[in-house]
């Protein structure tokens, strides 16, 4: 038996024999030689977006396009940072190696590590550039982390990671900015089943009105709120011609490397764990163990071990140990600031395990227009990735 998004399931476990994923991802499968996948999925991404000379054309291409759209501005793109180590070397790189004007901006929800927050400031000030943080509402930031601890699914940090990319799209709506850059890398943060990590506005926005007890603000252009479905993205992508670009794709980012570098010349502080510049993971993680058999370590020590940056023997041992963010102090300081008891905490842990599925999210749209979708990757319109993390990562 095997437990998948909190279900078992009558078939027999196996694990990738390249990486560590295993058969508790959902929609995971093996070759003959038991490599998975989502390893597949990887090397596909790696001849997209190669990170060697090969790369440095589309890269500069980019990069480019911003300095000739950003003339007679004040900015060239619009950053979205954390204080986590990818946004802050991310940061680094678009000032001091592609000579870019940014401006930063941070989503602060109420959970931040004051490490992250530090952080943010040192490099900030460092760089002379401009740090603009948006402080949602803490009614509503409050009551949707509820609602979805309520919806019974993984996507406890949907309205954050939903924030995060409306607050970048609506100051660069605001600022007439066209571009905006994240620090994402798929070598070392690995694919995430979409069950996993599906992230649209209109999910939250149907979880919310079933289960929230707060109104949330209505959307408009240059404040967006949580507000971020397909008509608010087709407007920022179309009518505003905002591009959404991930330079680490094309670099060579090794994380201890990288790590270096902010440190010596930022005086960065590890905040303890990926993701943990967002002190609610704690509470994310203790539920994604206990309820789903989820643990992100698969998905982010398996890029690492395919790229070379970690070893297969010393990721296997890793996640035996309980993850370093499921820290009971800090989920008890979550508890707290959400002013919710233990007791109701554990009821809603202990409901039936659901996924996006079970929720308005415009997915069965998505699938039935995924000729189309397919045919406008081919076009140019976006980048194929965005296809392959919707259609073939584990639905």
């Amino acid at each position: 038996m095997v437990v998948v998004n909190g279900i078992q399931k009558n078939i027999s476990y196996q694990r990738c024999t390249r990486c560590i994923s295993d058969n508790t991802c959902p929609g995971i499968t093996f070759d003959v030689k038991g490599v998975c996948s989502f390893c597949f999925l990887h090397d596909k991404w790696v001849k997209m977006y190669p990170n060697d000379e090969r790369g440095n054309v589309p890269l500069q291409a980019m990069i480019q396009t911003m300095k000739r759209d950003g003339k007679d501005k004040k900015y060239d793109c619009v950053i979205g940072i954390s204080g986590g180590r990818d946004s802050t070397y991310v940061l680094h790189l678009t000032v001091k190696k592609y000579g870019l004007r940014p401006l930063a901006v941070h989503f602060n929800d109420g959970f931040d590590n004051p490490v992250g927050g530090e952080n943010m400031v040192n490099i900030t000030k460092k760089l002379g550039v401009e740090l603009r943080t948006i402080t949602s509402d803490w009614r509503e930031a409050k009551d949707l982390k509820i609602s979805f601890l309520k919806a019974s699914v993984p996507e406890l940090n949907e309205g954050t990671d939903v924030g995060i990319a409306a607050s970048c799209y609506g100051v660069a709506c605001k600022e007439k900015i066209k571009h905006v850059i994240y620090g994402q890398s798929f070598r070392t943060e690995g694919v995430k089943p979409v069950s996993w990590a599906y992230m649209v506005g209109d999910y939250l926005n149907d979880v919310q009105n079933k289960f929230g007890t707060v109104k949330l603000r209505k959307w408009e252009p240059e404040n967006p709120n949580y507000h971020l479905g397909w008509k608010e993205l087709f407007y920022y992508s179309f009518i505003q011609g905002i591009k959404a670009y991930s330079p680490l794709y094309y670099e060579n980012y090794v994380r201890k490397e990288a790590e270096e570098i902010i440190k010596a010349e930022y005086n960065w502080v590890y905040p303890g764990a990926h993701y943990f510049d967002d002190l609610y993971w704690a509470l994310i993680t203790y539920v994604h163990r206990v309820k789903f058999n989820i643990d992100f370590r698969l998905n982010a020590y398996s890029a690492l071990i395919r790229d070379g940056q970690m070893e297969r023997e010393i990721a296997l041992e890793a996640v035996k140990k309980p993850y370093v963010m499921e820290d009971p102090r800090i989920i008890d300081l979550c508890l707290k600031r959400l002013s919710i008891t233990r007791e109701d905490f554990d009821r809603w842990v202990q409901l039936p395990p659901k996924t996006f599925h079970d929720y308005n999210t415009g997915y069965e749209l998505m699938k039935f227009l995924r000729p189309g979708i397919k045919l406008a990757t081919k076009l140019g319109m976006f980048p194929e990735i965005v296809y392959d993390k919707y259609f073939l990562c584990g639905e």
